[in-house]
């Protein structure tokens, strides 16, 4: 059986619930610009010509799957078709999915939950540009580890942008988070180490420490999170365990251009993406998981603090391509 196939038999007999409920709302831009138009595509054409894997090229590339993975993707499944006389259009969208699910997924499956150091905290480093939705990912990832039990801590960390201490603080007082404040244009380093300190002897099981989203050049930022990361390892070992990039799904392919700046910068173990409610361009995901082999760990669907949702690949290719069918 196909994994179009599965999808379609799994979800119809699985009871509907929020995160479904969650995931398809958030995706129904993305579902409109791209599955409608797989399926207008398949009604179009019929059979296979060579006419069909233009226009589907093209429909991959304006989803933001990018050029490098549509090129694979299409020509995997030309070659497909001819190795098994596949003809049907309907057919090879289907095909089409199997290779989407097998290009990410590599070689098993992802758990995408925070890894909790098996003693003492767990550190996780979040990076982004200005504007992201970091601050807000912050609290959204503190409320969820909360309501697991999780003893949380927050680090101010990006001294640098104008408001952002305040914003932080203001997060932590809503959930009362305790968090480690430094003075605009302070040291990130020292916070770290004050960070660090506080959560060994408070018990903390989860430190989030935030980070500039701009300075001056890449060297400064590389200089910047090298030196936090140093600290932060010197007084609990292993640490940061994560570093997750936040991404606005918004800024299309400009958002696998900051994933990739980042990864130079500091090995990045996830990608957060926020505003997915917002874009018609899915298929972002794919790309940047094919650029820089970084998962996506989490998804913003929504507004709502409960609208970051761990990224379930089923789930997402269920609500991009088959929902409402």
């Amino acid at each position: 059986m196909g994994l179009f196939s599965f999808l379609r038999e799994k979800f119809s007999k699985k009871p509907r619930d929020e995160r479904q409920d969650s995931y398809e709302k958030g995706l129904r831009k993305s579902r409109a610009a791209f599955a409608d138009r797989l399926k207008e595509l398949s009604k179009r054409y019929g059979k296979a010509s060579g006419a069909y894997f233009e226009e589907l090229e093209e429909i991959l590339i304006e989803a933001d799957v990018g050029v490098s993975l549509t090129l694979r993707l299409v020509q995997g499944l030309m070659e497909k078709a001819r190795k098994e006389g596949i003809e049907d259009t309907t057919r090879l969208n289907e095909e089409l999915v199997d290779l989407m699910f097998l290009g990410y997924v590599g070689e098993g499956k992802i758990e995408n939950e925070i890894h909790f150091a098996p003693e003492g905290p767990t550190v996780l480093l979040m990076t982004g540009v200005n504007g992201v939705g970091k601050t807000t990912t912050i609290a959204k990832l503190a409320l969820r580890y909360q309501g697991m039990g999780k003893k949380v801590m927050l680090v101010a960390g990006d001294t640098f942008r104008a408001g952002a201490r305040e914003q932080l603080s203001i997060w932590a007082e809503r959930l009362s988070c305790p968090i480690v404040l430094g003075k605009e244009g302070a040291d990130p380093a020292s916070l770290c180490y004050e960070g660090a300190e506080r959560a060994l002897k408070e018990g903390i099981d989860l430190l989030i420490v935030d980070t500039a989203g701009r300075l001056q050049t890449k060297q400064n930022l590389m200089a910047e999170l090298s030196k936090m990361r140093k600290v932060l390892g010197k007084i609990i070992p292993g640490a940061p365990h994560e570093t997750f990039l936040v991404i606005d799904a918004t800024t299309g392919q400009n958002g696998v251009s900051q994933a990739k700046a980042f990864e130079e910068a500091t090995p990045l173990t996830g990608i957060v993406i926020t505003k997915m409610d917002g874009t018609s361009k899915g298929g972002i995901i794919l790309s940047i998981r094919d650029e820089i082999g970084v998962p996506v760990r989490f998804i913003g669907l929504g507004e709502r603090m409960e609208d970051l949702r761990e990224f379930d690949l089923e789930e997402y290719l269920h609500a991009l391509l088959l929902a409402h069918e």
